[in-house]
Protein backbone atom coordinates (compact mmCIF):
# COMPACT_ATOMS: atom_id res chain seq x y z
CA UNK A 1 0.00 0.00 0.00
CA UNK A 2 1.02 3.52 -0.85
CA UNK A 3 2.32 5.45 2.17
CA UNK A 4 2.02 9.22 0.34
CA UNK A 5 -0.51 11.53 1.40
CA UNK A 6 -1.22 15.12 0.59
CA UNK A 7 -1.52 17.36 3.33
CA UNK A 8 -4.56 19.99 3.72
CA UNK A 9 -4.98 22.05 1.17
CA UNK A 10 -7.12 25.35 1.38
CA UNK A 11 -9.26 26.34 -1.47
CA UNK A 12 -11.33 29.67 -1.31
CA UNK A 13 -14.76 30.40 -2.16
CA UNK A 14 -15.11 33.78 -1.38
CA UNK A 15 -16.86 34.64 -4.75
CA UNK A 16 -19.62 33.67 -6.49
CA UNK A 17 -18.52 30.69 -9.42
CA UNK A 18 -15.01 31.30 -7.79
CA UNK A 19 -12.73 29.09 -6.66
CA UNK A 20 -8.66 29.04 -6.28
CA UNK A 21 -5.88 27.76 -3.57
CA UNK A 22 -5.09 30.01 -0.95
CA UNK A 23 -2.42 27.75 0.63
CA UNK A 24 -1.23 24.29 0.69
CA UNK A 25 -0.48 23.20 4.19
CA UNK A 26 1.45 26.94 5.09
CA UNK A 27 2.80 27.79 2.32
CA UNK A 28 0.75 30.41 0.20
CA UNK A 29 -1.10 29.90 -3.02
CA UNK A 30 -2.25 33.26 -3.59
CA UNK A 31 -5.21 32.14 -5.72
CA UNK A 32 -3.70 29.84 -8.02
CA UNK A 33 -6.42 27.53 -10.15
CA UNK A 34 -7.43 24.54 -8.12
CA UNK A 35 -7.23 22.17 -10.73
CA UNK A 36 -3.42 22.39 -11.10
CA UNK A 37 -2.74 22.51 -7.61
CA UNK A 38 -4.83 19.08 -7.07
CA UNK A 39 -3.22 17.77 -10.25
CA UNK A 40 0.53 18.30 -9.45
CA UNK A 41 -0.27 16.95 -5.38
CA UNK A 42 -2.42 13.97 -7.49
CA UNK A 43 0.77 12.56 -9.12
CA UNK A 44 2.62 11.69 -6.27
CA UNK A 45 0.23 8.88 -5.54
CA UNK A 46 -1.13 8.22 -9.67
CA UNK A 47 -2.31 4.95 -7.59
CA UNK A 48 -5.35 7.15 -6.83
CA UNK A 49 -6.49 7.93 -10.63
CA UNK A 50 -7.84 4.46 -10.52
CA UNK A 51 -10.77 5.23 -8.93
CA UNK A 52 -10.69 9.30 -8.85
CA UNK A 53 -11.12 11.90 -11.69
CA UNK A 54 -11.05 15.70 -11.39
CA UNK A 55 -14.10 16.13 -11.91
CA UNK A 56 -15.34 13.74 -9.55
CA UNK A 57 -13.13 15.74 -6.64
CA UNK A 58 -15.28 18.94 -8.55
CA UNK A 59 -18.22 17.37 -7.53
CA UNK A 60 -17.63 16.89 -4.22
CA UNK A 61 -15.67 20.53 -3.37
CA UNK A 62 -18.88 21.74 -4.95
CA UNK A 63 -21.18 19.37 -2.70
CA UNK A 64 -18.99 21.07 0.38
CA UNK A 65 -19.74 24.58 -0.58
CA UNK A 66 -23.18 24.39 -1.68
CA UNK A 67 -24.22 22.26 1.57
CA UNK A 68 -21.80 23.08 3.95
CA UNK A 69 -21.50 19.88 4.79
CA UNK A 70 -18.20 17.74 5.41
CA UNK A 71 -17.09 14.89 2.88
CA UNK A 72 -15.67 11.97 3.48
CA UNK A 73 -14.90 9.53 0.58
CA UNK A 74 -13.83 6.02 0.41
CA UNK A 75 -11.79 5.28 -3.25
CA UNK A 76 -10.55 1.90 -3.94
CA UNK A 77 -7.39 2.05 -5.96
CA UNK A 78 -5.23 -0.99 -6.75
CA UNK A 79 -2.46 -0.09 -4.15
CA UNK A 80 -5.85 -0.38 -1.40
CA UNK A 81 -8.27 1.69 0.13
CA UNK A 82 -7.85 5.58 -0.05
CA UNK A 83 -9.76 8.22 1.58
CA UNK A 84 -10.87 11.69 0.71
CA UNK A 85 -11.54 14.30 3.28
CA UNK A 86 -13.33 17.66 2.55
CA UNK A 87 -14.53 20.35 5.43
CA UNK A 88 -15.66 23.51 4.90
CA UNK A 89 -14.57 26.88 6.92
CA UNK A 90 -17.80 28.99 7.73
CA UNK A 91 -17.91 32.75 8.46
CA UNK A 92 -20.04 34.92 10.17
CA UNK A 93 -23.76 34.15 8.38
CA UNK A 94 -22.90 30.40 7.87
CA UNK A 95 -21.23 30.98 5.04
CA UNK A 96 -18.44 28.74 3.36
CA UNK A 97 -15.62 30.49 2.82
CA UNK A 98 -13.32 28.16 1.98
CA UNK A 99 -13.13 23.87 2.09
CA UNK A 100 -10.18 22.28 2.98
CA UNK A 101 -9.09 18.82 1.33
CA UNK A 102 -7.25 16.06 2.64
CA UNK A 103 -6.23 12.83 0.37
CA UNK A 104 -4.31 9.86 1.04
CA UNK A 105 -4.52 6.05 2.06
CA UNK A 106 -7.29 5.24 4.57
CA UNK A 107 -4.97 3.87 7.46
CA UNK A 108 -2.73 6.92 7.25
CA UNK A 109 -3.07 9.11 10.36
CA UNK A 110 -5.15 12.37 9.36
CA UNK A 111 -2.81 15.58 9.55
CA UNK A 112 -4.16 18.39 11.96
CA UNK A 113 -5.74 21.56 10.59
CA UNK A 114 -4.67 24.95 12.29
CA UNK A 115 -7.63 27.03 12.69
CA UNK A 116 -9.57 29.12 9.91
CA UNK A 117 -12.57 31.13 9.64
CA UNK A 118 -14.28 33.57 6.99
CA UNK A 119 -15.25 37.31 7.97
CA UNK A 120 -17.09 39.79 5.79
CA UNK A 121 -16.25 43.70 5.25
CA UNK A 122 -19.22 45.55 5.02
CA UNK A 123 -18.52 48.57 3.63
CA UNK A 124 -22.15 50.35 4.62
CA UNK A 125 -21.33 49.58 8.34
CA UNK A 126 -17.44 50.61 8.20
CA UNK A 127 -16.98 46.94 9.89
CA UNK A 128 -15.76 43.48 9.96
CA UNK A 129 -18.03 41.34 10.96
CA UNK A 130 -15.92 37.90 12.78
CA UNK A 131 -17.42 34.55 13.91
CA UNK A 132 -16.86 33.05 17.07
CA UNK A 133 -14.58 31.11 15.93
CA UNK A 134 -11.37 33.94 16.07
CA UNK A 135 -11.04 33.30 19.33
CA UNK A 136 -9.51 30.04 18.41
CA UNK A 137 -6.82 31.89 16.22
CA UNK A 138 -3.56 33.31 18.16
CA UNK A 139 -3.38 36.23 18.56
CA UNK A 140 -6.78 36.72 19.58
CA UNK A 141 -7.96 36.19 23.31
CA UNK A 142 -12.02 35.14 24.10
CA UNK A 143 -11.84 38.36 26.22
CA UNK A 144 -10.55 40.14 23.17
CA UNK A 145 -13.11 38.79 20.81
CA UNK A 146 -16.09 41.43 19.78
CA UNK A 147 -18.13 40.29 16.65
CA UNK A 148 -17.40 43.58 14.54
CA UNK A 149 -14.05 45.30 13.92
CA UNK A 150 -13.10 48.34 12.70
CA UNK A 151 -10.43 48.31 10.28
CA UNK A 152 -8.49 50.90 12.03
CA UNK A 153 -8.39 47.82 14.60
CA UNK A 154 -7.23 45.12 12.72
CA UNK A 155 -4.66 47.50 11.92
CA UNK A 156 -3.62 48.42 15.23
CA UNK A 157 -2.97 44.47 15.69
CA UNK A 158 -0.73 43.71 12.77
CA UNK A 159 2.91 44.27 13.17
CA UNK A 160 5.45 44.74 10.68
CA UNK A 161 2.40 45.24 7.86
CA UNK A 162 3.03 47.89 5.08
CA UNK A 163 0.17 47.16 2.59
CA UNK A 164 -2.29 49.34 4.35
CA UNK A 165 -3.04 51.55 0.84
CA UNK A 166 -3.61 48.13 -1.15
CA UNK A 167 -5.83 46.58 0.99
CA UNK A 168 -7.95 49.97 1.75
CA UNK A 169 -8.10 50.51 -2.16
CA UNK A 170 -9.81 47.07 -2.06
CA UNK A 171 -12.20 47.75 0.38
CA UNK A 172 -13.26 50.73 -0.31
CA UNK A 173 -13.81 50.11 -4.24
CA UNK A 174 -15.49 47.07 -3.69
CA UNK A 175 -17.11 47.33 -7.93
CA UNK A 176 -13.38 46.60 -8.44
CA UNK A 177 -13.13 42.93 -8.12
CA UNK A 178 -10.16 43.08 -6.19
CA UNK A 179 -8.39 40.50 -4.71
CA UNK A 180 -5.51 40.17 -2.03
CA UNK A 181 -3.43 37.90 0.05
CA UNK A 182 -0.75 38.42 2.68
CA UNK A 183 0.46 37.16 5.73
CA UNK A 184 1.17 39.17 8.90
CA UNK A 185 2.19 38.98 12.65
CA UNK A 186 -0.93 39.63 15.39
CA UNK A 187 0.40 41.49 18.33
CA UNK A 188 -2.28 40.46 21.62
CA UNK A 189 -2.62 41.85 24.78
CA UNK A 190 -2.57 38.83 26.19
CA UNK A 191 -0.16 35.73 25.78
CA UNK A 192 -0.26 34.40 22.24
CA UNK A 193 0.69 36.15 19.58
CA UNK A 194 -0.02 34.91 16.48
CA UNK A 195 0.48 34.77 12.74
CA UNK A 196 -2.69 34.99 10.14
CA UNK A 197 -2.66 34.37 6.35
CA UNK A 198 -5.35 36.76 4.76
CA UNK A 199 -6.94 36.18 1.84
CA UNK A 200 -9.95 39.00 0.65
CA UNK A 201 -11.68 39.25 -2.40
CA UNK A 202 -14.28 42.06 -3.17
CA UNK A 203 -17.68 41.85 -3.34
CA UNK A 204 -20.45 44.33 -4.86
CA UNK A 205 -23.64 41.51 -5.16
CA UNK A 206 -26.76 40.67 -3.81
CA UNK A 207 -25.52 39.02 -1.13
CA UNK A 208 -22.43 41.61 -0.16
CA UNK A 209 -21.19 45.14 -1.06
CA UNK A 210 -17.54 45.15 0.34
CA UNK A 211 -15.36 41.90 1.00
CA UNK A 212 -15.15 38.20 1.87
CA UNK A 213 -12.43 37.41 3.85
CA UNK A 214 -10.40 34.03 5.01
CA UNK A 215 -8.14 33.35 7.78
CA UNK A 216 -5.95 30.95 8.00
CA UNK A 217 -3.88 30.58 11.13
CA UNK A 218 -0.09 29.39 9.78
CA UNK A 219 2.74 28.32 11.21
CA UNK A 220 4.85 30.73 13.66
CA UNK A 221 8.00 28.82 14.56
CA UNK A 222 10.05 30.01 11.02
CA UNK A 223 8.21 33.68 11.26
CA UNK A 224 11.66 36.17 10.89
CA UNK A 225 11.73 38.90 13.43
CA UNK A 226 10.60 42.21 12.51
CA UNK A 227 11.74 45.03 14.04
CA UNK A 228 10.55 48.88 13.26
CA UNK A 229 13.44 51.06 11.78
CA UNK A 230 14.72 53.86 13.90
CA UNK A 231 12.88 56.01 11.76
CA UNK A 232 9.32 54.78 12.60
CA UNK A 233 10.54 54.87 16.27
CA UNK A 234 11.42 58.07 15.77
CA UNK A 235 8.80 59.68 14.19
CA UNK A 236 6.39 58.12 16.12
CA UNK A 237 8.44 59.35 19.27
CA UNK A 238 8.60 62.91 18.36
CA UNK A 239 4.44 63.07 17.31
CA UNK A 240 3.60 61.58 20.87
CA UNK A 241 5.89 64.24 22.68
CA UNK A 242 4.10 66.99 20.52
CA UNK A 243 1.25 65.94 20.98
CA UNK A 244 -0.04 65.28 17.65
CA UNK A 245 -1.65 62.30 16.26
CA UNK A 246 -1.99 60.99 12.53
CA UNK A 247 -4.57 59.18 11.12
CA UNK A 248 -5.90 58.38 7.81
CA UNK A 249 -9.91 59.24 7.29
CA UNK A 250 -11.76 58.25 4.91
CA UNK A 251 -14.26 61.18 4.30
CA UNK A 252 -17.51 59.79 2.85
CA UNK A 253 -18.19 56.83 5.49
CA UNK A 254 -16.42 59.23 8.23
CA UNK A 255 -14.58 57.09 9.78
CA UNK A 256 -10.74 56.15 10.80
CA UNK A 257 -9.22 53.56 8.20
CA UNK A 258 -5.70 53.88 10.28
CA UNK A 259 -3.58 55.26 12.99
CA UNK A 260 0.01 56.76 11.35
CA UNK A 261 1.28 57.04 14.72
CA UNK A 262 0.03 56.19 18.40
CA UNK A 263 -3.55 56.42 18.50
CA UNK A 264 -4.72 59.58 20.58
CA UNK A 265 -5.35 58.82 23.59
CA UNK A 266 -7.80 60.97 24.31
CA UNK A 267 -10.57 59.42 21.91
CA UNK A 268 -12.36 56.35 22.19
CA UNK A 269 -12.05 54.74 18.63
CA UNK A 270 -11.99 50.98 19.45
CA UNK A 271 -14.60 48.36 20.56
CA UNK A 272 -17.48 50.50 18.56
CA UNK A 273 -20.83 48.78 17.77
CA UNK A 274 -20.36 51.70 14.55
CA UNK A 275 -17.02 53.02 13.97
CA UNK A 276 -18.52 56.43 12.91
CA UNK A 277 -19.38 56.80 16.41
CA UNK A 278 -16.09 57.95 17.17
CA UNK A 279 -17.08 61.44 16.08
CA UNK A 280 -20.40 63.36 17.33
CA UNK A 281 -23.12 62.97 15.28
CA UNK A 282 -23.57 66.90 14.27
CA UNK A 283 -20.22 66.76 13.48
CA UNK A 284 -20.28 63.91 11.55
CA UNK A 285 -21.24 65.98 8.22
CA UNK A 286 -18.78 68.58 8.67
CA UNK A 287 -15.97 66.27 7.01
CA UNK A 288 -17.07 65.51 3.42
CA UNK A 289 -17.72 69.10 2.91
CA UNK A 290 -14.01 69.66 2.73
CA UNK A 291 -13.82 66.88 -0.27
CA UNK A 292 -13.68 69.67 -2.90
CA UNK A 293 -10.51 71.85 -1.15
CA UNK A 294 -8.62 68.48 -0.69
CA UNK A 295 -9.33 67.34 -4.46
CA UNK A 296 -8.19 70.69 -5.56
CA UNK A 297 -4.82 69.98 -3.39
CA UNK A 298 -5.52 72.18 -0.50
CA UNK A 299 -5.34 71.33 2.62
CA UNK A 300 -8.43 71.73 5.05
CA UNK A 301 -8.88 72.57 9.18
CA UNK A 302 -11.93 71.77 11.32
CA UNK A 303 -12.92 70.94 14.69
CA UNK A 304 -15.08 68.49 15.84
CA UNK A 305 -15.87 66.80 19.08
CA UNK A 306 -14.71 63.03 19.94
CA UNK A 307 -16.02 60.42 22.08
CA UNK A 308 -13.70 59.75 24.62
CA UNK A 309 -13.13 57.33 27.06
CA UNK A 310 -15.21 58.83 29.84
CA UNK A 311 -18.30 58.74 27.58
CA UNK A 312 -18.43 62.33 26.67
CA UNK A 313 -17.07 64.17 24.08
CA UNK A 314 -13.82 66.25 23.28
CA UNK A 315 -13.23 68.99 20.98
CA UNK A 316 -10.43 68.06 18.34
CA UNK A 317 -8.48 70.05 15.72
CA UNK A 318 -8.06 68.05 12.36
CA UNK A 319 -5.75 69.50 10.12
CA UNK A 320 -6.47 67.55 6.84
CA UNK A 321 -4.11 66.84 3.59
CA UNK A 322 -4.75 65.31 0.38
CA UNK A 323 -4.18 61.26 0.28
CA UNK A 324 -2.33 60.24 -2.58
CA UNK A 325 -4.33 58.88 -4.74
CA UNK A 326 -7.18 60.79 -3.13
CA UNK A 327 -9.63 61.49 -6.38
CA UNK A 328 -10.69 57.25 -6.17
CA UNK A 329 -10.71 56.26 -2.41
CA UNK A 330 -11.72 59.75 -0.89
CA UNK A 331 -9.25 59.17 1.96
CA UNK A 332 -7.13 62.12 3.82
CA UNK A 333 -4.50 62.33 5.88
CA UNK A 334 -5.36 64.31 9.84
CA UNK A 335 -3.46 65.36 12.25
CA UNK A 336 -5.40 65.31 15.66
CA UNK A 337 -4.88 68.26 18.46
CA UNK A 338 -6.70 67.99 21.39
CA UNK A 339 -8.32 70.93 21.90
CA UNK A 340 -7.94 73.14 25.60
CA UNK A 341 -11.06 72.85 27.20
CA UNK A 342 -12.50 73.04 30.70
CA UNK A 343 -13.84 69.77 31.29
CA UNK A 344 -11.73 66.89 32.70
CA UNK A 345 -11.03 63.63 29.66
CA UNK A 346 -10.85 60.40 30.79
CA UNK A 347 -7.63 58.79 28.72
CA UNK A 348 -7.06 54.89 28.79
CA UNK A 349 -4.74 54.57 31.20
CA UNK A 350 -6.63 56.38 33.69
CA UNK A 351 -9.81 54.92 33.00
CA UNK A 352 -11.96 53.83 36.05
CA UNK A 353 -13.37 50.11 36.26
CA UNK A 354 -16.91 51.15 35.66
CA UNK A 355 -17.67 53.13 32.28
CA UNK A 356 -20.02 56.14 32.04
CA UNK A 357 -23.43 55.22 31.24
CA UNK A 358 -24.67 57.09 28.23
CA UNK A 359 -27.94 55.35 28.56
CA UNK A 360 -26.93 52.31 26.71
CA UNK A 361 -23.69 50.62 24.77
CA UNK A 362 -22.55 51.86 21.86
CA UNK A 363 -19.86 49.53 21.98
CA UNK A 364 -18.42 46.59 23.31
CA UNK A 365 -17.56 47.37 27.11
CA UNK A 366 -16.80 44.57 28.14
CA UNK A 367 -13.61 43.52 25.64
CA UNK A 368 -12.69 47.39 25.96
CA UNK A 369 -12.76 47.15 30.19
CA UNK A 370 -10.09 44.18 28.99
CA UNK A 371 -8.27 46.19 26.78
CA UNK A 372 -7.77 48.74 28.99
CA UNK A 373 -7.00 46.85 31.91
CA UNK A 374 -4.24 45.33 30.10
CA UNK A 375 -2.56 48.27 29.01
CA UNK A 376 -2.95 49.89 32.85
CA UNK A 377 -0.75 46.77 34.05
CA UNK A 378 1.59 47.60 30.89
CA UNK A 379 2.27 50.59 32.19
CA UNK A 380 2.56 49.90 35.86
CA UNK A 381 5.20 46.81 34.66
CA UNK A 382 7.13 50.02 32.78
Amino acid sequence: MSDVTIGWTTIETLSPETMSVASVGDAPRGFAGWQRVLQRQLAKMPAIYDGLSTARIAEAMMSARDHAQDVDLRIATRSGPHRMLIKPVFGPGGDVHAIRIWLGPAAAEVPPMRPAVGAIWDLGTQTFQQPGGMARLSGMSAEEYAPGTSVAELFHRMSGFDRHAEMLDLLYDPSGGGKLQFDTTIRSDGERPGRWRISIRARDDARSRGAWLLIEEIDTEHTPASWSTLEQVGLREAHRRAGTHLAVLQLEYMSISHWLTDPAPWMRWDYLFRPTDVFHPDDRSRLPELEARLRAGDSAGVTIRALNYGGGYTPTSLLLYPYPGYSARQLAIAQLVRVADDLPVMEPHRQPPGLVDRGGPIGYDDQLRHRLAGRMKRSAVC
